[in-house]
């Protein structure tokens, strides 16, 4: 007999506002326990926002809102011992070493063997030659691998990545696709809030489209291809991307401005 797991994350009819500004209206959903969970956005959807309130940085005007079991409103110390957030900057310091930004998280986290626990995060994420070197000789994308591998230290059942590649180069993206995707394979809950459509694509489980203030959409890629018809080129038939998808739901006018931005010309 299969027994059910509550979700690691669930949201339900969460609304906040900025005085006359209503961002978030009436917002839910779930993310599975080890799974990856992408919550797709522009710039000014909410997304931060609701880290902010999963967080306990933030109180929501009503709905309500559970991590790890936890209620975020009235439970807050247990939400905050079970979740580690990475925003959108590294949290690292730079005149530090890689391994000494680990210790120092450990120590302050009052944990047994800090170097032992550093020199596990530095192998697990592949820094350990770069182990002794200050962060200030770091590329961006080893920067952001170790502020990652700082947010683990303590072992979170949950991680909220605000955003994680921003201003990243395309190299170092795909450093932190392969992080984020090791840890949901170690059991890691991971809610990843981005507005880029391939990571995504690339990354999640589970795709949910932040829209005005609403998810307007919520389902794994294939659920979500199959709300948008493949397109007949030549009779090949060609299944839609997430970009496809998400202008589709949206209909906000920017797709022709993102082919316009990597001259691409409409075909008629």
């Amino acid at each position: 007999m299969t027994t059910h797991q509550a979700p690691a994350i669930d949201v339900r009819d969460l609304e906040k506002s900025y005085k006359d500004l209503h961002v978030l209206r009436g917002v839910n959903f779930d993310v599975a326990r080890g799974s990856i969970f992408a919550l797709l956005g522009s710039n000014g959807a909410g997304k931060t926002t609701i880290v902010r309130i999963l967080a306990t940085l933030m109180k929501a005007d009503s709905g309500t809102a559970c991590v790890n079991g936890f209620d975020v409103a009235t439970q807050a110390n247990e939400v905050r011992q079970s979740f580690s957030l990475t925003g959108q900057f590294t949290a690292v310091d730079e005149i530090l070493s890689g391994r000494e930004n680990l210790v120092l998280v450990a120590r302050l986290r009052h944990l047994r063997n800090p170097r032992r626990i550093a020199d596990d995060l530095l192998e697990r994420f592949g820094l350990t030659d770069a182990a002794t070197r200050k962060v200030s000789t770091y590329s961006g994308g080893m920067r952001r691998r170790l502020d990652i591998a700082m947010s683990l230290i303590g072992d979170p059942a949950v991680i909220f990545l605000d955003e994680p590649t921003t201003g990243l180069d395309p190299q170092a993206r795909v450093e932190v696709w392969k992080a984020v995707t090791e840890l949901a394979a170690s059991g890691t809950t991971v809610l990843l809030t981005t507005q880029h459509l391939d990571e995504a694509e690339q990354l999640a489980d589970r795709i949910a489209i932040l829209h005005e203030g609403r998810i307007i959409v919520n389902g794994t890629l294939a659920e979500l291809k199959a709300l948008h018809p493949p397109a007949t080129v030549e009779y090949v038939e060609k299944q839609p991307t997430l970009e496809d998808i998400y202008f589709a739901i949206v209909g906000d006018g920017r797709r022709d401005d993102a082919a316009a931005d990597r001259g691409v010309g409409a075909k008629t």
